[in-house]
């Protein structure tokens, strides 16, 4: 009896040999249970419309520094590669949007509207949205209030994007920002047109007066290559303002800004009730 469980003794040693031999070498153990947890990792999975294969890339993404200042040990990493990464991916993912949904926009109104689109506190509104602040993974000396902090959140917005391009490509990441951007537009649309002269006083004119401003070019002086523009705005047939540029749109800029003053509209750069 005691020699056959000898015998499977030696057997099951020589099995677990076998299998320690077919295990793959090289691969880092597993760390601790450091991350969110499966439900809560599918919960953000529905919101950004994606379903990680590398779980990994989320959880890097999720990660601020300061988490892995205090956990030096675990052999993990921030988000600030992914953060660099998804700067790019971003400016791509709407310059490309841009491009298609105005084909007759020039390259400077374009530029003005992405770059109103990538603005700090733009990614801090959608990760907000998102609720990225209760994924983040953050040191227990950072205050609490640091995960809300505006560039923490546009940081880990960043570096989301990052996450999603190397996982699912750029088809990935089109489709979470395929949500946010509709609305996004449209708002930094009515921004610019507000902060815009030729929009502010459009919006005047046709609120008070009923009518659109009309611009024409009454001059153009100087060499093509160095060329001077005259620009008049009128309401009607009242020329309520003029102005000069190097280009249409600078002369018709400060034909509308200077319509603005003399209309008492603005006065010493404040807008009137």
């Amino acid at each position: 009896m005691g020699n056959w469980w000898t015998r499977i003794g030696r057997l099951w040693g020589r099995l677990q040999e076998k299998q320690e031999e077919r295990a793959p070498r090289g691969l880092p153990p597993p760390s601790p249970q450091v991350s969110p947890s499966e439900e809560s990792l599918l919960l953000l999975e529905k919101r950004l419309g994606w379903s990680f294969r590398n779980r990994a890339l989320l959880i890097e993404a999720l990660t601020h520094r300061s988490y892995v200042n205090e956990h030096p040990d675990e052999g993990i990493r921030d988000n600030e590669r992914l953060e660099f990464l998804g700067d790019a991916v971003l400016q791509l993912v709407v310059s490309t949007d841009l491009f298609r949904r105005f084909p007759d926009w020039s390259e400077g109104r374009l530029t003005e509207l992405r770059t109103a689109l990538i603005r700090g506190e733009r990614l801090a509104t959608w990760a907000e949205a998102l609720e990225l602040s209760r994924w983040l993974r953050m040191g227990k000396g950072e205050a609490e209030s640091a995960r809300t902090r505006p560039s923490v959140l546009a940081d880990a917005f960043e570096a989301l994007l990052g996450a999603l391009y190397l996982d699912g490509g750029l088809s990935a990441a089109e489709r979470l920002m395929g949500q946010l951007l509709p609305e996004a537009i449209d708002q930094a649309l009515r921004d610019l047109e507000w902060h815009d002269p030729k929009g502010r006083l459009q919006h005047w004119s046709q609120a008070v007066r009923g009518k659109t401003p009309v611009y024409r070019v009454i001059a153009v002086e100087g060499p093509p290559h160095a060329a001077r523009f005259t620009v008049q705005v009128l309401i009607g047939d009242e020329v309520v303002g003029e102005g000069q540029g190097t280009s249409k749109r600078e002369a018709t800029r400060e034909a509308a800004r200077n319509a603005l003053i003399r209309l008492g509209i603005e006065n010493g750069g404040k807008t009137e009730p």
